[in-house]
């Protein structure tokens, strides 16, 4: 038995130390959200924050995770970067992102990650990035400049006369 540090709880995980993380997620804990592609750490579709880092959970141990902050799709609008997430989840819909939608949870946790550490990311942070963020669908247009619509919506929020 091993505890994890699950979108802000403790979640006790009935797992070989060497199972990845994705596995638990969706097989143990039935958090489907964060999704299996590729299984090789390849195409971003299984990202989830670890300590706030963009981590890619399907090849990811639960023996390294110890007590370390693990954050998924279904957590992060209540962690520390709610706030930033709700704002990329807004400019996602507001610009229509998704199109089949498969790699979408991963393609939020990055932007997520990014905004939450650069407020004011060019194109060329979007794209580094985003980079390892894989859409099969093409919707790379969309994505930036849904990242750039909620940079531009926290900024607003930060700087909004009281």
């Amino acid at each position: 038995m091993q505890t994890l540090n699950l979108n802000g709880k403790p979640v006790a995980v009935q797992a070989e130390p060497e199972t990845p993380l994705l596995w638990v997620l969706r097989g143990e804990l039935h958090l489907n959200g964060t999704k299996f592609g590729c299984g090789m750490a390849l195409c971003g579709a299984c990202t989830v924050h670890i300590d706030g880092q963009p981590t890619r959970s399907c090849v990811t141990p639960i023996a390294v995770l110890g007590s370390r902050a693990v954050t998924t799709i279904e957590g992060v609008a209540q962690s520390a970067v709610g706030r930033v997430a709700a704002a990329v989840q807004a400019a996602w819909i507001a610009r229509d992102v998704a199109q089949c939608g498969y790699c979408q949870p991963g393609q939020v946790m990055a932007a997520t990650a990014l905004l939450a550490v650069n407020p004011q990311p060019s194109d060329a942070d979007i794209d580094q990035a985003m980079s390892g963020n894989i859409c099969r669908c093409g919707t790379y247009p969309r994505i930036r400049a849904a990242v750039h619509e909620a940079a531009q919506a926290l900024r607003a929020t930060t700087h909004a006369p009281s």
